[in-house]
């Protein structure tokens, strides 16, 4: 007769394994379902990231039209270098942040400036991905929004993986063969749900924001087959 009675472990004995996260199969539906919990358990945290998104986008409603048409070109020269040199610096740090909280990490607040510690590549894989956008569009359109469909996870490479420009877009562009759709979807769905939040006398576009950037962060985690947190899970924010 078989004792089935389990002996106890011993101080030699290997801890047992953890039980394993189940993967999530990649969906617009989990997107926004996951994106939604991670937005309720950081909402503070993202709610500040898109405030400064939005701040560093101020100067370009502080002119008016008449210092626009007396010094249109001087204002077109900054307002680009601006965009190109600085704004995707910030833009980065705020997509890592997201991905830090819908992830489970332990998120910090200084995490929306890391870009500036690999600003060299952000920058270049923004320009990177900016061209060959463009190019797609002016071809034809729908060539431009596949395009980006495919290149959606390169700021995610650049900050949570550390590849360098080029190495980030061929990597983004391996991982998005076959969710494609998916991503169109995703972004066809946040252009309702951004128009929906300002619909509610504006403040609405804060949290729809919000909850956009936790579904595309955890679109990407489930194509890449990474942990998703469970509300229970989540992590307080540190400064």
């Amino acid at each position: 007769m078989n004792d089935s009675t389990q002996e106890p472990l011993t101080p030699d004995d290997p801890a047992p394994s953890p039980a394993p996260v189940t993967a999530r199969e990649p969906s617009v539906r989990m997107a926004l379902s996951q994106g939604w919990q991670a937005m309720k358990s950081h909402f503070l945290l993202f709610f500040l990231a898109v405030l400064v998104l939005a701040a560093f986008l101020l100067p370009f409603n502080t002119y008016d039209e008449g210092d626009r048409g007396r010094d249109s070109g001087l204002l077109a020269l900054i307002e680009t270098a601006y965009m190109l040199l600085l704004y995707p610096v910030i833009q980065y740090g705020a997509d890592m942040l997201f991905l830090r909280g819908v992830r489970g990490d332990e998120v910090k607040v200084n995490s929306l400036f890391d870009g500036f510690r690999n600003y060299i590549n952000v920058v270049l894989a923004a320009l990177l991905v900016l061209g060959l956008v463009g190019i797609g569009v002016v071809v034809f359109v729908i060539p431009g929004l596949y395009v980006a469909c495919r290149l959606v996870f390169v700021g995610y490479l650049v900050m949570d993986e550390g590849l360098d420009p080029i190495a980030a877009v061929e990597a983004s562009w391996r991982l998005t063969r076959g969710h494609a759709l998916k991503i169109f979807l995703l972004g066809l769905v946040s252009i309702f749900v951004f128009f929906g939040g300002l619909m509610l006398l504006l403040v609405g576009a804060f949290p729809a924001t919000m909850w956009i950037k936790a579904s595309f962060a955890s679109l990407y985690l489930a194509i890449t087959n990474q942990p998703l947190a469970r509300p229970a899970d989540a992590p307080e924010t540190t400064h």
